[in-house]
């Protein structure tokens, strides 16, 4: 996810230097340049995007990390694309019809988000381990009985070109606006709860509880920071520790 909601002060202050990005796409503005590292100051994804779960995923997990533990953060995202954007043998004929506003977004990706996606992941592999895949799509998906196939197809694309064993690669997929929120794609976390039985080592990041913006698609700064701690929270003990203040959800 790129990120929707306005990246208020509090996201940009007293940021743990251990916690880093791999900028995907030249920001001359912020004086962030692709394939470099740099302290993780939203936006994580483009230039102009907004706050995401990868923030305060990031956050919490160097708040409970030992101190000598960095954690890095890829984001490729395409806003308002389907999954069908990564799928490496077929998203050219996805982007062929998509509109011009998607397709400039994808250029910013080399045209090709999967393959920018492996190339700064394989980046990231000579700094470090790569101990997750995040995962926050589904609005554009709506009813797709399909989809969980499809990322499962996404999902071993990455571990096979990254030549990573998929028992310790989980992939953390967190559900869309709750019906809670009265989210106007929440029928499709039933879908999405489906993941784990076709991908094993996949986890289910509860919305609930979540706020959400007038759109009923996107959720507000508030709504991301909880999202974003929850995911760090499903992670931590996968790693091997636990959550200082682990959410109940």
């Amino acid at each position: 996810m790129e990120g929707n909601a306005k990246i208020e002060g509090q996201d940009t202050l007293g940021l743990d230097s251990r916690f880093q990005m791999l900028q995907a796409v030249d920001c001359a503005d912020k004086g962030r340049m692709k394939d470099n590292w740099y302290t993780a100051v939203p936006p994580l994804a483009r230039c102009n995007t907004g706050l995401t779960p990868a923030d305060y995923f990031g956050r919490t997990l160097v708040a409970n990390l030992p101190k000598k533990i960095k954690v890095g953060i890829i984001n490729v995202s395409v806003a308002g694309a389907k999954i069908e954007v990564f799928e490496k043998d077929s998203y050219e004929s996805y982007l062929a019809t998509a509109p011009v506003w998607m397709k400039s977004i994808a250029a910013e990706y080399g045209g090709n988000p999967y393959n920018r996606l492996i190339e700064l992941a394989r980046l990231a592999q000579k700094a470090g381990v790569i101990k997750g895949i995040l995962l926050h799509q589904g609005e554009s998906n709506p009813n797709d009985s399909l989809w969980t196939k499809k990322v499962k197809g996404i999902y071993d694309n990455l571990i096979a070109d990254l030549n990573l064993k998929p028992k310790k690669v989980p992939l953390l997929a967190g559900e869309l606006v709750n019906a809670d929120q009265q989210g106007a794609c929440a029928n499709m976390n039933t879908i999405i709860a489906t993941l784990p039985q076709i991908l094993p080592n996949s986890y289910i990041i509860s919305s609930a509880g979540c706020t959400c913006a007038r759109d009923h698609l996107h959720f507000t700064a508030a709504g991301y920071r909880l999202l974003g701690k929850r995911y760090g929270d499903t992670i931590l003990p996968l790693l091997g520790y636990k959550a200082k203040t682990a959410d109940s959800h």
